[in-house]
């Protein structure tokens, strides 16, 4: 299994930040465009256990898949979201993002994991680099920024 860890300052304020996290389908896009829908299959009364359908455009291809809500927490300078799904039957991926509030801006923490279900799958993580989840947290810095100011 591969785990990928970093963070970054924003200049934004919290809520901003968790809009796009825990936020509608439209937020989401702002920092993820691929997701073409987030549905609900099961909403739980405590998040966790929560579980959404999601679709994924890479390139001309479709990716649906359910997204569980591992967990949560929603506190007024801390925040946190753990999700869990199964990616085409060859990879288990989570994605924790933990968001801190220092004085007007925020600490996003982005941790991601991914475990290869088949074992020709493995080959592919032996090259796999943290460029993804440095763009991730880029992409959110930047849109983030851009509509708090």
């Amino acid at each position: 299994m591969k785990h990928w860890s970093s963070e970054i300052e924003i200049n934004a304020p919290i809520e901003q930040v968790w809009s796009y996290l825990d936020g509608s389908l439209e937020q989401m896009q702002k920092i993820m465009p691929q997701v073409v829908e987030n549905k609900p299959v099961t909403i739980t009364k405590e998040v966790v256990g929560s579980v959404y359908r999601q679709k994924y455009k890479e390139g001309k291809r479709i990716e649906e898949y359910d997204v569980h809500t591992l967990e949560y927490s929603n506190n007024l300078n801390d925040k946190k979201l753990k999700i869990g799904f199964t990616l085409a039957n060859c990879f288990e991926i989570t994605a924790l993002y933990e968001l801190h509030r220092v004085n007007d801006q925020t600490i996003l923490r982005y941790t991601a994991t991914n475990k290869a279900l088949k074992w020709f799958m493995k080959l592919f993580m032996i090259f796999a680099a943290d460029k993804v989840v440095i763009k991730f947290l880029e992409n959110v810095k930047k849109a983030a920024e851009s509509e708090s100011q």
